[in-house]
């Protein structure tokens, strides 16, 4: 005889116990990805101590800590919401993405190789430069100064603007939409303790801005000729500019090139 649906509860519940437990952790998983490499991961870790702070006050009987613990942790959702904003912007972006159209793949091919180019040419000569990709989160709200320029993207323009006696060489070259806007920005510095104290103000600002939106941003180092990538809050060494090609066609979505 056919056992009826409404048994299924009592019978598999600990199917259920088991799909319950794998999704929390998965979430909770996602969630460490999306932190990790940026301060807000320790904001995660500082209220998973108050938590536990608050259940033993609850459990020992320290009553006005635990009141005080209480009234913080209830409205931590605001604070989450607020701290996090760029982050649960990002995510959002994220798990949002369609597939790339063939097209605009195209034109990103070309933009990509422009800049491969040029961050070649000035690694060459140890011309220090930013060039900063502009994705789904605009960037001008964290750019300071800064010349309108309005060009297609072209590597002899690009190395042209960095040469030392260029007046906008000092900041970064913007890209948005496939095309070259702006030049001489200046970008936020991180403020991440754990930034080694050897990586100099390009690497900072690199990584600043990549800690609050989703830019990807190619570093030529003045002293040593040596390329990077700044992406999420984290950089990379490039070892030479074919990685650096392969980089960013894995990480440039064309849908925000066009």
């Amino acid at each position: 005889m056919v056992k009826p649906m409404t048994d299924f509860p009592s019978s598999y519940g600990w199917l259920l116990d088991l799909l319950d437990i794998g999704l929390v952790a998965f979430v909770i998983y996602r969630i460490i990805l999306l932190l990790k490499g940026t301060l807000a991961h320790r904001i995660i870790i500082g209220l998973a101590i108050l938590l536990i702070c608050n259940l033993l006050s609850r459990f020992v009987g320290l009553q006005t800590f635990n009141l005080i613990l209480s009234n913080f942790l209830g409205s931590v959702i605001i604070v989450l919401a607020i701290i996090f904003q760029h982050d649960i912007r990002r995510a959002f972006f994220a798990f949002s993405r369609n597939r790339p159209e063939e097209e605009a793949r195209d034109d990103v091919n070309s933009v990509i190789e422009e800049l491969a180019s040029a961050a070649e040419s000035l690694a060459n000569k140890k011309i220090g430069a930013l060039l900063v990709i502009e994705q789904s989160m605009a960037i001008n709200h964290f750019l300071v100064v800064g010349t309108e320029i309005d060009a297609k993207v072209a590597s002899e323009l690009i190395t042209s603007i960095f040469l030392p006696y260029s007046p906008i060489h000092d900041g970064a070259v913007i890209v948005q939409r496939g095309k070259l806007t702006k030049a001489g920005c200046f970008l936020p510095l991180t403020q991440n303790p754990e930034i080694s104290k050897s990586m100099g103000t390009r690497h900072r600002a690199a990584i600043g801005l990549t800690e609050l939106v989703d830019a990807v941003v190619i570093v030529v180092s003045e002293e040593t000729g040596r390329i990077s990538i700044a992406v999420g809050g984290l950089i990379k060494r490039v070892l030479d500019p074919n990685d650096l090609r392969i980089a960013l066609k894995r990480l440039l979505d064309p849908r925000w090139m066009r």
